[in-house]
């Protein structure tokens, strides 16, 4: 795709109330389609009750991979962007619809490749917050960091220390960048036929012509994720809601019109 082209894609200006009726349409697209969003929640939720079972003693290691899971929740949430476009289009929301998004035939298999090499990406850059995080802990919290108490007491709660607001601006910072390549590039490219660079492009565009709206997502995301890890039942809801409401900012935001549809077989 040429660089011409992603200057055409056009970028719309949002408000501050753009990011509450994302969430608002979120919640409508899970109820017409609540099997698949509570499956993709479900899934969510027994993958941080599994995590803590395995990581409850190691929680230096668990504090990053609970934030780290941010970093690849668009991935987590492609099947749910493709159902919001199904109902967007009036065609039917099926479970077919969501194995198809990964993995369709038309008399062979066949991947989105761009999908396949972007989820690896983000799951490369979630990996390296864990790591990093997990290094930090270990390497300047004054006791060792084993439990959850330890995490509060220590991290947290720590006398004399700005440990945990030095962690917490470490990751918004590690953060800030992934959001900005992520935040519409995923359901952009299920949507159009654009090469990965040019749709991290446009996602950029996004947050830099709407810096106080998008910053307002930013938080709205991190804050419902954060709550629904540690309600762990409450990402059975959270998920899907945020999902379909992620491919609501992604069409509030961008009029890419213009740019060939993804392959139908695919979708």
């Amino acid at each position: 795709m040429k660089t011409t082209a992603v200057s055409e894609v056009k970028i719309q200006t949002l408000t501050l109330e753009a990011p509450w009726r994302w969430l608002q349409a979120g919640w409508q697209d899970f109820k017409q389609a609540p099997v698949i969003g509570v499956l993709h929640g479900a899934g969510v939720a027994a993958f941080g009750f599994l995590l803590l079972l395995l990581a409850y003693d190691q929680f230096w290691l668990l504090a990053g991979a609970f934030t780290g899971f941010l970093a690849v929740a668009p991935v987590v949430a492609v099947g749910l962007y493709a159902v919001s476009q199904a109902l967007e289009q009036g065609r039917p929301a099926t479970l077919g619809l969501v194995f198809r998004t990964w993995w369709s035939w038309r008399g062979r298999p066949h991947h989105d490749w761009r999908l396949v090499r972007f989820g690896l990406l983000l799951c490369l850059s979630g990996t390296g917050w864990v790591l990093t995080s997990a290094a930090f802990i270990t390497l300047f919290a004054e006791r060792p960091v084993n439990r959850p108490e330890d995490f509060l007491r220590h991290v947290v709660l720590a006398a004399d220390s700005h440990l945990f607001e030095a962690w917490w601006i470490m990751g918004v910072a590690l953060a800030a960048p992934v959001f900005a390549s992520t935040v519409v590039t995923l359901p952009l490219l299920l949507d159009r036929k654009i090469p990965i660079l040019a749709a991290v492009l446009v996602s950029w565009k996004v947050v830099m012509q709407n810096p106080l709206p998008m910053a307002l997502w930013a938080i709205l995301i991190m804050a419902s994720s954060m709550l629904g890890l540690l309600a762990m039942a409450g990402s059975i809801i959270v998920v899907p809601v945020l999902g379909h409401a992620s491919w609501h900012a992604y069409r509030d935001a961008v009029n890419a019109d213009h740019l060939p549809p993804r392959a139908k077989d695919m979708t």
